[in-house]
């Protein structure tokens, strides 16, 4: 896969942070070489997180991510204050910028106590060392660099590769073994995407491929004659979760069964929290909200997964009349009053991302599931879809 067509949710975030005028967006242009950024010495010059997605080296591919000040000030000053912390949510490795000549403040020793909260590797970075007429001795995830003159810029890129993770993740291939036939289940409905498959359902042919395996794909409605025409039997079938229950019906009992929300689950490291939350669908009451939650923002069709289905389908399951809250994108609200959060796959959601929204429900105590695990519940077969996953099923016996 060309690094050009990396998504920007399997991409490393690298968040640049300080107080205004500390030289973020003069340092950013300086890591990666371009003009990415307006620099000015008016305060306030950013003022909403900008991304840009890229290759850096010795990194690779990443979204480079220039935020606002942290001690910007005034009613539309705070609002860009709050969309700063807000990338620390989704920020894999932190960049403090500070102003060599002013030091460490209450904003940045603030900022980097969030940072070891949410465990988020940081580098200090003293910038407009050229400007001191003494440098003092760096210590540990400390540097003293110059924008302008670019001053260890190199050694810069160097520590940000050190803290970068090498440990490469799989959808579905460590499942697997060469030469194993999965198939894979894509309705073509009103819903998708003209031209294209959703992001979940590429990553998962990419990496069943890349793992020796064979990849066969058809819509539901041609499951049956599929899985009739195989030579030999799938090891595996990953479906689209709005259609778990009538592919549940076709596939044998004996063949592994789930679906690509319940993968990316998997993937992105929160399956043991989400699958645990799914219990909760059978102790909800009548008046409880939920909140339906989805990473991306796209054109609301009529049969709408999110904000048509799976109320339905919940509130069918449940026999209560149920209030149901939707958010989208970005945006995620504070859980208090929520009985229940649903998520989407994720996505488009970095890992730090998701296991940030993730953390936020585990800290106030409100169960979150998915749209797979959910899905799979209320149809009776939840047991069935973590088939593949011996860990997993052994949770629902706790």
């Amino acid at each position: 896969m060309s690094l050009n067509n990396v998504a920007s949710a399997e991409r490393l975030h690298i968040g640049f942070f300080g107080k205004r005028n500390a030289g973020k967006s003069s340092l950013v242009n300086a890591v990666t070489g371009q003009q990415l950024c307006v620099v000015s010495d008016v305060l306030g010059t950013t003022t909403d997180p900008v991304k840009k997605a890229m290759e850096l080296l010795p990194l690779g591919p990443v979204v480079i991510v220039d935020t606002p000040g942290i001690d910007d000030e005034g009613e539309l000053g705070s609002l860009r204050v709050k969309k700063a912390k807000e990338a620390l949510d989704y920020t894999d490795i932190a960049i403090v910028v500070v102003d060599a000549r002013q030091g460490l403040s209450e904003y940045e020793n603030e900022l980097i106590k969030v940072l070891q909260s949410k465990k988020t590797p940081y580098i200090v970075a003293y910038n407009k060392a050229d400007l001191l007429e003494e440098q003092p001795q760096a210590q540990g995830n400390e540097i003293y660099v110059s924008a302008v003159s670019g001053k260890n810029i190199f050694e810069l890129k160097e520590m940000l590769g050190k803290f970068a993770s090498k440990e490469e993740r799989k959808v579905v291939s460590d499942l697997l073994k060469a030469g194993d036939v999965v198939v894979l289940v894509v309705p073509i409905d009103k819903a998708a995407p003209k031209g294209r498959l959703i992001m979940p359902q590429q990553l998962t042919i990419r990496d069943i491929l890349d793992g020796g395996a064979v990849a066969v794909v058809c819509r539901d409605s041609e499951l049956k004659q599929t899985l009739d025409g195989l030579a030999v039997k799938p090891k595996m079938v990953i479906t689209d979760s709005q259609v778990f229950g009538k592919v549940a019906k076709i596939v044998p009992g004996d063949t592994l069964l789930t679906s690509f929300s319940i993968l990316m689950a998997r993937y992105k490291g929160n399956l043991p929290t989400l699958l645990k939350g799914a219990a909760k669908l059978d102790k909800l009451n009548d008046g409880d909200k939920i909140l339906i939650a989805e990473g991306c923002t796209h054109h609301r069709q009529c049969e709408d997964i999110g904000t048509v289905k799976i109320p339905k389908w919940l509130t069918a399951y449940t026999g209560k009349k149920l209030n149901f809250e939707f958010c989208s994108g970005t945006e995620f609200p504070s859980l208090d009053g929520y009985a229940l959060v649903v998520h989407c796959g994720g996505c488009t959601l970095n890992e730090k991302e998701m296991t940030s929204r993730t953390q936020k429900a585990i800290n106030v105590d409100i169960p979150i599931t998915n749209y797979g695990l959910a899905i799979a519940h209320v149809n009776g077969i939840l047991r069935r879809s973590l088939s593949p996953f011996a860990d997993m099923t052994a949770l629902l016996e706790q």
